[in-house]
């Protein structure tokens, strides 16, 4: 039965949006590589500082109902969803059969995850 507590699924909405945030500091400076890259380094940082600002509070929340490998798998799924949406929207970068079966296999694994 699905659970409509916010603990199960706040840690989600703010991973979702501290995922946004990684993304587009790990990747986003790849739109704008005429920037120094020391300049891009602190930008980043920046950037990242918001997004463990909400990762850190996820982890704590949901670690009241999910366990840690719970959480980081929850974490690590939601990553490639938002970044083969920032590289297909943003980067332009199509993503293949290759990539679609990859990103398959790491879902599958985290399925053996929640098996309880």
């Amino acid at each position: 039965m699905l659970q409509l507590s916010p603990q199960y699924y706040l840690p989600i909405l703010l991973l979702v949006a501290s995922n946004v945030f990684m993304t587009v500091a790990w990747y986003g400076h790849l739109k704008f590589k005429s920037v120094a890259l020391p300049l891009v380094i602190l930008a980043s940082w920046g950037i990242a500082f918001i997004e463990y600002c909400l990762a850190v509070p996820a982890n704590r929340i949901g670690h009241a109902v999910y366990s840690a490998a719970e959480l980081k798998t929850i974490q690590e799924i939601i990553t490639l969803i938002v970044f083969a949406g920032f590289s297909v929207f943003v980067l332009k970068e199509p993503l293949g059969w290759n990539h679609a079966i990859g990103f398959l296999l790491i879902a599958l694994g985290a399925a053996f995850i929640f098996r309880g």
